[in-house]
């Protein structure tokens, strides 16, 4: 197992074209191509998390949050991040993350935060504009029809909410004449032959439009598969900034609250609201999601979210919306086992260890 191969089993789960702009996610520190046995998997990379990967004897460590932000303009050891990032160098581990593409994708962060909360009938809170779609259109041999489609749906095609291997398929007559030097699946060189085909439709999200034409041109009995991508309008709905859903049941904020800050394992969170507040439409978005406050729908009661700053609170409150600030570690740190429960299943061979940062900041009361 090599560490490109580790990179692109993440990637499939949150290709890199769906981060933000302005985002680093990917490979930041080693080779592509070295070895790896062992696997750490983390929030953040720091100095424990170094330490925690160099005791699992870790080859690879793989974060939410990008190691290297900015473009290091020395090498300075003098410099505490730079000579963090040289000891992890030296140290041959490589260092990869997934960060905003992570955040927006169904299975990703705000996935799992709403289903600790609790959340049912989830549903997108802010679609994004990475999340375009274009239709791939090919013709098939009837014979190997279901073939293909297999093989694209596989590789990510034909998704629309939760429904998979959806497309849609005719029957035509394709015509080809074979050149002298052509390998024809059917027909006869230098005359124009005719073949029963059907024309095989199906959406795919741009990002994983790569795969899905690789696993055509294997999948496909042809020299040379003919196929269009059809650019269209549609973004997939599911690719979304938070999301939104209900508690099972209403609730005093308070409770809620208290709720939050044992399930998400934080010593202590804010709430901006009405303790007594009866709440049950919630909308979440882990890490620093305050900037997000005025886009919010009118009928969410909660926002739980992290690093909100005072005037997205006072604004909170102007809006009548409650919010539950769990912090920034604390609404993204339970991606890190399910990033690893991910990793476990789709590749064999590998040993995945986990690193749950600690609750860095204290309660004091007297």
């Amino acid at each position: 197992m090599k560490v490109r191969d580790v990179c692109a089993v993440i990637n499939h789960l949150a290709p890199p074209i769906l981060a933000a702009p302005w985002d680093k996610p990917g490979l930041a520190i080693g080779s592509p191509d070295a070895k790896v046995r062992n696997v750490l998997i983390a929030l953040g990379v720091n100095p424990d998390v170094i330490r925690a990967a160099k005791q699992a004897k870790a080859n690879m460590i793989v974060s939410h949050h990008p190691v290297i932000w900015e473009p290091l303009a020395t090498l300075r050891t003098d410099d505490p991040h730079t000579a963090m990032c040289l000891e992890i160098a030296k140290s041959k581990i490589a260092c990869f993350s997934a960060h905003t593409n992570l955040d927006v994708v169904p299975g990703g962060v705000n996935t799992v935060l709403a289903e600790r909360i609790g959340l049912v009938n989830t549903e997108p809170l802010f679609p994004v504009a990475e999340a375009e779609q274009v239709k791939l259109v090919t013709f098939v041999p009837e014979k190997y029809l279901s073939t293909v489609r297999d093989a694209v749906c596989a590789a990510g095609a034909g998704v629309i909410g939760d429904y998979t291997d959806c497309s849609f398929s005719g029957i035509g007559v394709g015509t080809f004449k074979p050149g002298e030097t052509s390998t024809p699946f059917a027909g006869a060189k230098n005359r124009l032959n005719e073949e029963s085909e059907h024309k095989f439709e199906v959406i795919v999200l741009k990002a994983k439009l790569p795969a899905a034409l690789q696993a055509l041109s294997e999948a496909h009995p042809y020299e040379e598969v003919a196929y269009d991508i059809v650019k269209l309008e549609n973004c997939d709905a599911s690719i979304s900034l938070g999301l939104r859903g209900a508690l099972t049941r209403s609730v005093s904020l308070d409770t809620f609250a208290s709720s939050v800050r044992k399930v998400l394992d934080v010593s202590h969170l804010r709430v901006i609201g009405n303790a007594k507040q009866k709440v049950r439409e919630i909308a979440v978005m882990g890490g620093s999601g305050g900037g997000q406050i005025g886009d919010l729908p009118d009928d969410i009661d909660v926002f739980v979210t992290g690093d909100v700053k005072y005037h997205d609170a006072e604004l909170a409150a102007i809006r009548g919306i409650s919010v539950v600030d769990a912090g920034h570690a604390g609404t993204e740190k339970w991606i890190v086992p399910t990033l690893a429960s991910y990793l476990r299943k789709h590749i064999k061979g590998i040993g995945v260890r986990t690193y749950i940062e600690p609750d860095y900041f204290r309660v004091v009361t007297k």
